[in-house]
């Protein structure tokens, strides 16, 4: 079970984490309509797909147990539109339309009920989500530490930890599965320019945890590869196309690249809610770009030039062939991606 817990439903709010004040401090926040929950998303109190996933399912939860319709096609568009919102928050992480189109067909599949009792089932699906992703991931770190040798020194990219998810973890479910088995001799974590999501959060997860952990700088990585340092590497991931590209933290695609360079395996893990099969290829996956302020500065000390010219894009993908496998709460699937995907997604 999660070590904290990263997002909560309670009678009247909902109870996040903020991940921005981490590890210096542990706070949380407290939000009381979707608004709140846009706005967290938006600015990355919480973060990580599934979470993003949990949280907008609240989002709507909050605004059906607030709403004042009674008629079911008024109550119907009410809902719709608050699920605009939330989807306009983070364009990249599926696992966000996914929910969404969760909470709404539950209303399209029970329209002959009273309002008052799919209130209270958009409400219980909500926490099923949240209940269900910690399954997942507790799952797919069984099938992935399986892969892993008995002395395993893996290597992980951004945050794909309890704090990325409703609890456990996808990356780290894996590496927290592995370590319960005695495999893991040491986590190499990248601190993930610019936002530092493994220097903040996944070194403090695996602080908080004593499993082994040795931070390093992005451009590091090739370094302690070609020292026959690490053998394995795991990942998350915010988007799988039909084909295997993943969708994941800027500077994934380097260390898959690295990973291939040196025989490494390099795994994902993610749950099924995280593979798109309308997208075919990476290519067709849409990719945030973020405020330049985030590589200008950190917090509020500038450590750019003025005037100077600067990209932010959250995400990049890593093509399949640079895969050796994608781990699921169903196991791990294999190339060929497009079949086998496919294969598990349907089951």
């Amino acid at each position: 079970m999660p070590m904290v817990k990263t997002i909560e439903w309670l009678p009247d709010k909902v109870r996040i984490i903020d991940q921005i004040r981490l590890p210096t401090e542990k706070v949380f926040i407290d939000c009381y309509n979707h608004g709140d929950i846009a706005r967290i998303i938006r600015e990355m109190n919480i973060r990580g797909a599934p979470a993003i996933g949990v949280a907008a399912a609240m989002g709507i939860a909050l605004a059906a147990k607030a709403s004042a319709k009674t008629d079911y096609q008024e109550f119907l568009a009410e809902i719709e539109e608050i699920s605009d919102c939330l989807a306009a928050t983070r364009p990249t992480a599926v696992n966000l339309f996914w929910a969404l189109d969760k909470m709404k067909q539950y209303i399209l599949d029970n329209q002959a009920k009273p309002i008052a009792e799919i209130k209270k089932g958009l409400i219980a699906l909500a926490v099923q989500i949240h209940d269900e992703d910690i399954k997942a991931c507790q799952a797919m770190g069984r099938h992935g530490a399986e892969l892993l040798p008995d002395e395993t020194f893996i290597l992980t990219h951004c945050n794909a930890g309890a704090l990325a998810t409703a609890g456990y973890g996808t990356a780290l479910g894996v590496i927290r599965a592995a370590h319960e088995l005695g495999k893991i001799k040491m986590v190499y974590v990248d601190e993930t320019r610019p936002y530092l999501q493994g220097s903040r959060l996944t070194a403090w997860e695996m602080t908080e945890e004593n499993i082994p952990a040795t931070l390093i700088t992005d451009n590091m990585a090739g370094f302690f590869m070609s020292k026959d340092v690490i053998n394995a590497v795991v990942v998350g991931a915010d988007r799988i196309a039909a084909n295997g590209d993943v969708a994941n933290k800027i500077g994934t695609y380097m260390v898959a690249v690295l990973a291939k360079r040196h025989r490494i395996p390099f795994y994902v893990a993610a749950p099924l809610s995280t593979i798109d099969l309308t997208k075919a290829n990476g290519g067709e996956i849409p990719i945030e770009e973020r405020n330049q302020r985030e590589v200008s500065h950190v917090k509020d000390i500038q450590l750019a030039p003025d005037n100077v010219g600067i990209a932010n894009p959250a995400f990049d993908i890593t093509p399949s062939e640079l895969i050796t496998a994608i781990i699921t709460e169903k196991g791990a699937v294999f190339p060929p991606f497009t079949k086998n995907l496919a294969r598990i997604v349907n089951e």
